[in-house]
């Protein structure tokens, strides 16, 4: 298994990103370079404590599919996603929000995660994954910083 870090400060209260964060469109428009969309669960709106949405999207030429559930929520301090079916072994997603102390807010992803396939899947995490699912959330998170800071 692997665990990760990524911290992103936002100039807009965590209240205001913590939202953002649960809402299906502004995911989904994170991710538009993957062709991420909904195809079932919540597909609008805001994800709440125990909603499910399935996800498919497009990495290294492979269509995936992954279905996610929010396990647990605190607003506006964390809330957790964690894979129900998809194509990890495990999927693990807390999302903490505090304030930065001048109106802004500090975000730290912290994200555990195995990939299938035993020692293959463990090689695959090392030598693609660490670096590839990073890019992602600090991408995902560059968005999300933007639409926070925009409407403020």
């Amino acid at each position: 298994m692997t665990r990760f870090e990524v911290i992103t400060g936002m100039a807009a209260l965590p209240r205001r990103v913590f939202d953002l964060s649960l809402e299906v469109e502004v995911h989904t428009a994170s991710m538009a370079g993957s062709g991420e969309r909904v195809i079932g669960g919540v597909t609008s709106g805001r994800m709440r404590l125990g909603d499910t949405v399935t996800w498919e999207a497009t990495h290294f030429g492979v269509r995936w599919r992954m279905t996610s559930r929010i396990s647990a929520c605190e607003p506006p301090g964390y809330f957790v996603d964690e894979q129900v079916t998809g194509p990890f072994a495990r999927w693990h997603h807390a999302h903490h929000f505090e304030p930065d102390g001048n109106g802004g807010t500090v975000m730290r992803d912290v994200i555990d995660f195995a990939a299938p396939f035993g020692p293959l899947g463990t090689i695959a995490e090392r030598t693609v994954l660490g670096w590839y699912l990073p890019r992602l959330i600090r991408l995902r998170n560059d968005h999300l910083r933007r639409a926070a800071e925009t409407a403020c």
